[in-house]
């Protein structure tokens, strides 16, 4: 797409956005790559709901404007985009919004980590919780740079989500998947707690994506655990510190290991 049609999809996503809720007001932001130093991204104090083209800004790799129209100056939150973009190449795109469930966890300091849906732990693995920083400054990219090389959604504590991907389209469906997540785990808790997947299930999962060879990073591709040849650690919040400490974990691992032979996986 030349940059035209790459700021009506940015308008479009945005429109989505802010139509299922995901932001209130002004709130939220968008950015795509269009090379190494050059990136759109939407504009500051502009609902994401009512955007055209020419509101859409241009930024080089550290957030300086190179056009904007008017009165358009970029997204404060330009700092956590560029900060995504320089430590994951493959990213091509940047979602950031509140939506309702998923903000709710983050403010609730709960992380999106319990296997219940099929489809969440294929997508998503995990979805950790960035610690607190205050909006436009370089707080929120380093709370954020830790979760980036093992993550593609990411709950900003007290804030919101940030989701990201080699498209925009599949950044704002990570957005999607992230929420719908996160209300599925609130119903599901409002009826006496989800009924997790087992590790085995867990781990057929994770072999599925593999097989599917999808992108991005994830904790099936990235666990040190599975890295040796053992069970993931879904519920590590991404840093598996536990990995080894419990005195079943090689008991775990190795029966693991054979269910997984007798499964042909």
């Amino acid at each position: 797409m030349n940059e035209y049609e790459i700021k009506k999809e940015i308008c479009d996503i945005g429109k989505r956005i802010y139509n299922k809720g995901m932001v209130a007001a002004n709130d939220g932001n968008i950015s795509v790559k269009l090379n190494d130093h050059e990136f759109l991204c939407t504009p500051t104090g502009v609902s994401k709901g009512f955007m055209t083209p020419e509101y859409i800004c241009k930024v080089d790799e550290n957030g300086k404007v190179l056009q904007a129209n008017g009165s358009f100056r970029p997204s404060s939150e330009i700092k956590m985009h560029m900060r995504v973009y320089r430590e994951r190449p493959d990213v091509n795109a940047v979602v950031h919004a509140h939506p309702m469930y998923a903000t709710s966890f983050a403010i609730a300091g709960i992380p999106l980590t319990q296997p219940i849906m099929p489809e969440a732990v294929i997508a998503l693995g995990c979805v950790p919780i960035a610690e607190y920083g205050t909006p436009s400054t370089e707080e929120i990219p380093d709370a954020v740079s830790k979760y980036v090389q093992h993550f593609d959604s990411v709950l900003l504590a007290n804030h919101g989500a940030l989701t990201f991907s080699d498209s925009l389209l599949n950044a704002y469906f990570k957005m999607e998947s992230t929420e719908f997540y996160a209300q599925l785990l609130y119903q599901a808790k409002l009826l006496g707690g989800p009924k997790e997947l087992s590790e085995e299930q867990v781990q057929r999962l994770y072999e599925i994506r593999r097989q599917f060879g999808l992108k991005g990073k994830h904790p099936a591709d990235l666990c040190p655990n599975t890295k040796a040849g053992k069970p993931s650690c879904h519920n590590c919040g991404g840093n598996c510190s536990h990995a080894g400490a419990s005195e079943n974990a090689d008991l775990v691992a190795s029966i693991t290991k054979k269910v997984m032979e007798q499964l042909g996986l």
